[in-house]
């Protein structure tokens, strides 16, 4: 009989259908990384999401054959190991084709039409006071015929491009060739950061891609651009952002994620009280139809792994 063990349940906000074959079943709320070799020990398949298991763990697991991850990225299982140990890797795909790139303008638009100033302003009393209808003190920019460069061209990135052109943006991809989709040009990564009104990222973080966007990357943009990163926060340099914020060298940021998550020992970024930066606690995938969508697969993922029919493998 199959042992199957959840060690972070408590990170998706769905209901989990359990498994079709035979199986014991045991979930935990969440797991430390010390936990990880006791909670798991028999298990035959685990699922994680953001719980780390890396090859420490895996040399004391020899009864695991299947990972099955409750997300896109895989930067938290060590492949390497699993390889070695032919411990099959399975993540889901396509789940947030629409919450991402809705949230990535959710951002665009507070950040463009500065509603977050405005709601300050409001709440302060300086609408009440002022002596005509409205009052101009944050500049407010139309989005059509502006320019939104992306990096990272999977469904994500052509998510919010299909969104960008809905608002009579346009578009530019700096990712690798050859395209995922027809009728995508790339365009030269310096090019991109020079051109664009707003850089979206869309990419995952491996390590090559870890910091690429930096100091020297900020003086390459327009002043009055922004950046937005719905992807993942080791992608960004925080430090260098927080000075291209303070110094005026972008126009401002809209995060949905951090190099550590949760920041318990604090971030940088956590202490910007600027109208143009806005921080979401990574959530940009969470909406209830994405996650519900995400549990469904989840379970498939391993249904169709018992069945000898495994699909979404990365290993």
């Amino acid at each position: 009989m199959e042992k199957v063990v959840f060690l972070d349940r408590q990170s998706l906000n769905a209901k989990v259908r359990k498994p079709s074959f035979a199986h014991d079943w045991e979930e935990f709320e969440q797991t430390l990384p010390d936990q990880v070799v006791a909670r798991l020990a028999g298990a035959t398949i685990a699922i994680t999401n953001k719980v780390p298991i890396r090859k420490e763990s895996l040399e004391q697991l020899p009864a695991l054959k299947l990972i099955a991850v409750a997300a896109t990225g895989y930067d938290v299982i060590d492949l390497s190991a699993c390889k070695e140990k032919m411990i099959s890797v399975a993540n889901i795909r396509n789940y947030a084709v629409n919450t991402v790139p809705e949230h990535t303008f959710a951002l665009i638009l507070a950040l463009k039409r500065n509603l977050a100033a405005y709601r300050d302003d409001v709440l302060a009393g300086r609408w009440q006071n002022h002596d005509q209808f409205c009052f101009f003190d944050h500049r407010i920019s139309d989005l059509r015929d502006r320019t939104i460069g992306i990096f990272g061209e999977g469904v994500l990135g052509q998510g919010t491009a299909r969104i960008a052109k809905g608002f009579g943006m346009n578009v530019l991809f700096a990712d690798h060739p050859p395209p995922k989709a027809d009728g995508v040009d790339f365009t030269n990564a310096e090019e991109v950061l020079k051109k664009s009104d707003i850089i979206s990222l869309h990419c995952p973080l491996t390590d090559s891609s870890r910091n690429f966007i930096g100091m020297e990357q900020f003086k390459i943009m327009k002043n009055d651009a922004i950046l937005i990163n719905t992807a993942r926060g080791g992608l960004v340099n925080e430090e260098d952002l927080v000075v291209a914020l303070m110094e005026g060298m972008i126009g401002g940021a809209g995060f949905d994620v951090l190099t550590k998550e949760p920041p318990k020992e604090g971030n940088p970024l956590l202490d910007l009280k600027l109208p143009n930066f806005i921080l979401t606690p990574h959530v940009a995938w969470a909406s209830d139809e994405a996650q519900q969508f995400l549990a469904d697969q989840l379970i498939d993922n391993v249904d169709l792994f018992i069945q000898g029919k495994p699909q979404h493998l990365v290993v």
